[in-house]
């Protein structure tokens, strides 16, 4: 083992010759480790947050969505061959809907919401893999069905196989004696849930047919919801949309549709580089402060070390060495403590969120290898350029003047 290594590692450990010396180096262990854990921690969170509530939104809505300055769209039968032409090998689902606002009532409890009809055979929006109650089914009988959201069922004290009835405005105009609100009865086959209660709480679904017959809108509908193989090319391709469509198609992308939610994610972000900064201070303010009073209760040992022929390049290896060997110690500690604390979040959900608020009901953890090794390189790197100033000071010890005084 060579001397620097060597010499660096009894000082860290050393239990003979200084307690306080030890006490030191447990201290700016602990002091990196917990905060190599909170950043890991953070950043799991932070991409966990994002990457779930993307996810989410993509589940129940489109990458794309097409609807009408006018309210409605023709015959999708005649149109949609036009759009898969336009989107050629980017589009990977295209699906007409139509959808407009409504009142849903029970026999008890009246709310408004979006009565969206789509196809029945439409899988892109993935509410078959989240129903909770009844299943997916939707069909066109003499009652037809619909499928509502969890909160939206709590609200009208309902459940799967109850009828309901919605209310809503032929045309978009305003009720009147000559023009009197559709009524018609349905039959609840499933009750859904997102994980994002306003979602839940906003929106139900029925078959087209019997959306365009309870809003009076013929064969027409109101739009067309587009999923795309990669969706980061979802704002290109809007704006290729609506430079080849004409008069009144309007494209709109998730991140337009969702502008409050996706500008709320960057918004988290934002404080994210500020918080971590005074992390890594406090980390590399615990590796000078330990280094420095290693340096001034080894005075004396370092004079020796020169007298007997050691040059400075060794004398700061020593130094810097016990700051690598703190450092990796911490980042290691760190690492185990942070994996622990996610992995009992994940297994049994300790900390709960408000759905209303945060769109989720627990907190959301992207474990990745990437960030443990991110945090604990940019850790390391940083313990050691901590560790350059008290060694360079250590090296410039002359040995009459530390022995002298010893």
């Amino acid at each position: 083992m060579k001397l620097p290594l060597y010499i660096s590692l009894r000082y860290t450990r050393s239990k003979k010759d200084s307690k306080f010396i030890s006490l030191i180096s447990t201290i700016a262990i602990i002091g990196i480790s917990l905060g190599v854990a909170i950043l890991i921690i953070a950043l799991s969170i932070l991409k966990g947050f994002e990457d779930t509530l993307t996810n989410k939104l993509i589940a129940f809505d489109s990458h794309i969505q097409i609807s009408s300055y006018k309210g409605t769209l023709p015959d999708y039968q005649s149109e949609i061959d036009q759009l898969k032409n336009l989107l050629s090998e980017n589009l990977l689902d295209i699906n007409p809907f139509a959808a407009k606002l409504g009142i849903i009532s029970s026999k008890t409890q009246k709310e408004g919401v979006t009565i969206k009809g789509i196809l029945p055979d439409n899988n892109s929006l993935q509410i078959k893999d989240n129903i909770v109650e009844g299943e997916y089914l939707l069909y066109d009988d003499n009652i037809p069905s619909i499928i509502i959201g969890r909160k939206l069922a709590n609200k009208l004290l309902v459940n799967a196989g109850d009828e309901v009835t919605v209310f809503a405005l032929p045309k978009d105009e305003v009720p009147s004696l000559e023009n009197f609100p559709n009524i018609q009865r349905f039959i609840i086959t499933g009750i859904f849930e997102s994980g994002m209660a306003e979602y839940d709480d906003l929106n139900s679904y029925v078959t087209i047919n019997a959306a365009q017959k309870l809003f009076s809108l013929g064969s027409n509908i109101t739009g067309y919801d587009i999923k795309l193989i990669n969706m980061a090319k979802a704002d290109s391709l809007t704006e290729h949309l609506n430079s080849n469509l004409r008069y009144p198609y309007a494209a709109r992308s998730i991140f337009q549709i969702h502008r409050n939610i996706f500008t709320w994610i960057e918004l988290q972000k934002k404080p994210i580089p500020i918080v971590l900064a005074l992390i890594i201070l406090v980390a590399v303010f615990n590796i000078v402060a330990t280094i420095f009073m290693i340096v001034i209760e080894k005075t004396s040992a370092v004079g020796i070390f020169k007298s007997l022929g050691a040059s400075s390049s060794q004398i700061i290896g020593i130094f810097i060495l016990q700051g690598i060997y703190l450092g990796l110690t911490g980042i290691l500690i760190g690492n185990i403590f942070a994996f622990i604390i996610m992995e009992i979040q994940l297994q049994f959900n300790l900390i709960s969120l408000p759905s209303s608020v945060y769109f989720m009901s627990s907190v959301p953890i992207l474990l990745e290898v990437e960030t443990f090794l991110v945090v604990s390189l940019i850790t390391l790197i940083l313990c050691t350029l901590a560790s350059l100033l008290p060694s360079y000071i250590a090296s410039k010890i002359q040995p009459i003047t530390a022995l002298r005084f010893n």
